[in-house]
């Protein structure tokens, strides 16, 4: 997965650990090794710019996703390539986010980037059945990285430390 990041903001976000996220998805998801994908940290403004423009919609969201060559998942042996596109993650909302549900923002930005992604490969919560199927999905790959990323590792903090 040929992942292209970057931060238009003053907010501090690991871009490497979306970065291994973006890699993760495209294995677990058969995405082709050359398979390109641009992830972008937008501050609210931006944000509302682009979703007033693209949704009709005011106000800043918390992710936006434009698919390029509109790609579906892959399947084991046949991996899926092209241009994803390009997924807009806005902090700022994120944060808020993050904060009324419990989570660090890092936690709600990579959730966002999963989202996003999914929307991507053509993914949809507008119905019920695909909101389900989606959501599930979300959560499966999102689960499956953190357990993949910190298994073994000593330096996380226990639920009574944080």
């Amino acid at each position: 997965m040929n992942t292209e990041i970057s931060n238009e903001t003053d907010e501090s976000i690991d871009l490497d650990e979306v970065v291994a996220l973006t890699e993760y998805l495209g294995q677990a998801l058969h995405m082709h090794p050359g398979a390109e994908l641009a992830v972008t940290m937008v501050d609210a403004t931006a944000m509302a710019e682009l979703h007033v423009t693209w949704m009709d919609l005011e106000g800043p969201t918390d992710v936006m996703s434009f698919p390029m060559d509109q790609l579906t998942q892959g399947q084991p042996g046949a991996p899926t390539e092209g241009q994803m596109g390009d997924i807009i993650i806005c902090p700022e909302v994120a944060a808020a986010q993050a904060s009324s549900s419990g989570h660090t923002t890092m936690d709600e930005v990579l959730l966002l980037t999963v989202h996003g992604f999914l929307h991507l490969l053509g993914y949809d919560h507008g119905e019920p059945a695909e909101k389900e199927e989606m959501f599930a999905l979300q959560r499966h790959l999102l689960l499956t990285f953190f357990a993949a990323r910190y298994d073994g590792r000593t330096d996380i903090p226990s639920p009574t430390e944080v």
